[in-house]
């Protein structure tokens, strides 16, 4: 995706946050979307994290210089922002189609090697993931090199602001309801788990479709319109990370009884779902089939 130079970028919800100590034993529970996906990407297993984590360690606050669509398109954390400012001005318009009052997440916090949430303590291991304890949005952008050099994914803009808006979609999730009435600790091809993170994928469709719509506070728009080449790499990234093509990597072989986000033919195909039919044809937990 490519921002308008002159489009004008908003970082007052944004946080850049450096490197943190982690220490691991002890204290409360965490709620991490993404530690079963990364677990098995990085055949470590994160879930520890999820009854072991304190809250030590502390980060720095730095500075986001990001001020106009050129901004952008020449900085990784400049094309969060716009990617942050264009998911807030799509979901404040559509969420009331879908009978939810929105309220923008408490923060996007862009992270260096570990980060303190509401959630729990959490590392660069843990991958983007959504708090809803806090209602703050985490992305370490290494993350992107990731998706390039570990997963085969072929990259891109897109592809990149894919990943914040399923995490974004994550949100939406938490003001419907969607965490509190399903059971997200279940595996499987049809599992809650799956059909949480596949409406996730759906709503970043329906944004994707929109996102040249979504403008600043001067109705620039912030995005240009999307190319066919870019759908195709936002789509590469979907499946790059379906639960099947990471388990053939790590493991050599499928086990869909213990998928938690989908394979890649699903994500691809809700993520395609979402981007013809808006964020109304996301009801996952209605779907038969997936």
């Amino acid at each position: 995706m490519t921002f308008n130079e002159n489009s004008k970028l908003d970082t007052s919800r944004v946080s850049k946050r450096g490197k943190t100590g982690i220490a691991l034993g002890g204290g409360g529970a965490v709620v991490v979307i993404g530690l079963f996906l990364l677990s098995q990407v990085l055949g470590v297993d994160l879930t520890g994290l999820a009854g072991g984590a304190t809250s030590q360690g502390s980060s720095s606050a730095e500075a986001l210089d990001c001020q106009t669509g050129a901004d952008a398109n020449a900085r990784v954390d400049c094309l969060m922002v716009g990617a942050s400012n264009s998911l807030d001005a799509y979901w404040k318009a559509e969420a009331p189609q879908l009978g939810v009052s929105y309220q923008s997440p408490a923060e996007f916090v862009l992270f260096d090697g570990g980060v303190g949430t509401g959630c729990g303590q959490a590392t660069s291991a843990t991958g983007p993931f959504y708090c809803p304890a806090d209602q703050r949005v985490y992305v370490d952008t290494s993350f992107f090199d990731e998706l390039r050099t570990r997963f085969g994914a072929t990259g891109g803009t897109l592809s990149e602001m894919y990943v914040v808006a399923h995490e974004w979609g994550h949100h939406i999730q938490q003001l419907e309801g969607t965490f509190a009435g399903t059971d997200r600790s279940a595996t499987g091809a049809s599992s809650d788990s799956v059909r949480t993170e596949l409406q996730a994928d759906c709503y970043a469709g329906a944004w994707a479709a929109s996102a040249s719509q979504t403008t600043d506070e001067n109705g620039v728009a912030f995005i240009q319109p999307i190319t066919q080449a870019q759908i195709a790499d936002a789509l590469n990234a979907a499946a790059a990370i379906g639960d099947d093509r990471i388990q053939q990597q790590s493991t050599g072989s499928v086990h869909p009884e213990s998928f938690t986000h989908g394979s890649g033919d699903q994500r691809e195909r809700w993520f395609t779902n979402g981007y013809s039919g808006g964020a109304g044809s996301c009801d996952t937990f209605a779907a038969g089939a997936l």
